[in-house]
């Protein structure tokens, strides 16, 4: 496997994206909030129509979170280019819906995209996304203010969430229930203590906003979990992967244009995150040098990012499951039929500040076949010589 750096300065045409997309953002939050119909139309001049192939770079987006650790590993690593993928750097976006509009309109041709998002996109906005594996498992944690040791006392008071239809905002709902608390929006929480406020912000956000004491504590993805209590303003008081055995939060998403016309360039993505995957996990003490001082792509320090891949840290204050080492974020690529459906399911009974109509009627087991294409990363398996994944009940016990 040939060595290969990433750039280590973005492109004149990569920063004024960037920029550009802070506005676009606003239209799609509104978009989503109100459940109205996203148009998309992707960029597809660019598209080869031979064999599958790209006529040019593969474009990338990404928010700066270990999520994002395979996409970003196989693009460093080389293992894209290895596979006939030549991929352009990855474009770091600073919040969910910025990065959503630049997929949908074709701006990048690949992200690492939350799954409940993802869904929503699919069902709600009918948008052609295309679900090609997952990126990880667990890495996200219930951060708080350090005085706070249980759940229960989170009540009256506000927490963070990155966006209303994340994993995060279904399994922090799960454990304020599991507490005898409700989850509210919009709302003064101070008029009920039985309730807590949840508020949507950028993961950037809430290191900062945990500390000046705008929030009682935030559920995110890490490295974020980590700096907080690197900095010493934070503590996890329960790692998501310890609600949830071995649970996805993000995809790789592309949209139905990229795999329906070129499926070699699909096969090729897949490969290449696979890869990256199996050298995330043999070369774990490494990871954070090549996501940060190498790539350039986590701003975040060394020693938090590491934190999260190598699992070397305290134990969460509530750990009910050591065995399933919720803790430590993971590497399957396999996105499992029974996760899909469960989180259909799971999303019917939570909380958010938009419309929810599009999750009335549905069966959350037919929603698996709609989203989430499994022939690459079976294929991937195959080439690699990897075993073929095992179906496992879901373990959800807050």
């Amino acid at each position: 496997m040939s060595e290969r750096h990433a750039r280590p300065t973005p492109t004149r045409r990569e920063l004024l994206l960037a920029t550009a997309r802070g506005g676009a953002a606003l239209g799609l939050a509104g978009l989503t909030a109100n459940g109205a119909r996203i148009a998309v139309a992707p960029t597809v001049s660019g598209w080869r129509d031979d064999a599958g192939a790209l006529g040019r770079e593969l474009r990338i987006g990404y928010l700066p979170i270990t999520d994002a650790a395979a996409l970003l590993t196989a693009h460093q690593r080389g293992f894209l280019a290895d596979a006939g993928l030549p991929a352009a750097r990855p474009v770091l976006f600073r919040g969910w819906e910025s990065l959503a509009q630049a997929f949908l309109v074709g701006d990048v041709d690949v992200v690492h995209l939350l799954m409940p998002f993802a869904l929503q996109l699919r069902l709600a906005q009918h948008a052609d996304v295309r679900v090609l594996a997952w990126g990880h498992t667990n890495g996200s944690a219930l951060t708080v203010g350090r005085s706070i040791t249980r759940t229960e006392q989170l009540a009256g008071t506000t927490v963070a969430i990155p966006y209303w239809w994340s994993v995060h905002n279904v399994l922090l709902q799960r454990l304020l229930a599991a507490s005898g608390l409700r989850a509210v929006v919009r709302q003064a929480p101070s008029v009920s203590a039985g309730t807590v406020q949840l508020v949507v912000m950028s993961p950037a956000e809430m290191v900062p906003a945990l500390a000046s004491g705008r929030v009682s504590g935030f559920v995110v993805a890490e490295p974020f979990c980590s700096v907080a209590e690197v900095k010493g303003v934070g503590r996890v008081l329960r790692f998501l992967g310890d609600v949830w055995h071995d649970h996805a939060c993000c995809g790789i998403a592309v949209r139905g244009d990229l795999v329906d016309a070129h499926p070699a360039a699909a096969q090729a993505l897949t490969t290449g995150v696979v890869q990256a995957q199996q050298w995330l996990e043999g070369h774990r003490a490494d990871a954070a040098a090549v996501l940060g001082a190498e790539g350039g792509y986590l701003p975040q320090p060394a020693a938090a990012v590491s934190r999260v891949i190598t699992g070397r840290r305290p134990p969460a204050t509530i750990t009910r499951h050591p065995g399933w080492q919720g803790q430590r974020l993971g590497f399957s690529a396999y996105p499992r039929p029974g996760y899909t459906a469960e989180l259909a399911s799971l999303m019917q009974a939570t909380t958010v500040d938009g419309d929810r109509g599009f999750l009335r009627g549905i069966d959350p087991g037919t929603v698996h076949a709609g989203l989430v294409d499994e022939r690459f990363v079976r294929q991937a398996a195959r080439d690699l010589h990897l075993p073929l994944p095992v179906t496992t009940p879901e373990e959800v016990a807050p």
